[in-house]
């Protein structure tokens, strides 16, 4: 998953970069915000997986049968999108 958001970003920074300084720039920022994403959404998914443990819930719903529940599904990205959206803030377009 890391790398393939890293390659996603990589990409997607050539196709739209008009200058090599910006894009070169703009590349490490990207990898350290795609780094960073990667290792908070485990945190996420361990952090969502300690709070059913601790109040002894199985799954978080039976919408998705065999998969945990809906919140399973989107337990790492309640930690991983708000970082992701404060580190853009602050190294792109601050």
């Amino acid at each position: 998953n890391f790398f393939n958001d890293t390659a996603t970003t990589e990409i997607y920074t050539i196709l739209y970069t008009p200058s090599y300084t910006t894009l070169f720039r703009s590349t490490w920022i990207f990898v350290l915000i795609s780094a960073v994403g990667a290792v908070i959404s485990q945190v996420g998914d361990l952090a969502a997986s300690a709070i059913k443990r601790n109040h002894e819930i199985k799954d978080y719903g039976k919408l998705i049968p065999g998969h945990g529940g809906v919140m399973d599904r989107f337990d790492s990205v309640i930690f991983t999108a708000p970082m992701i959206y404060f580190l853009a803030l602050l190294l792109i377009h601050g």
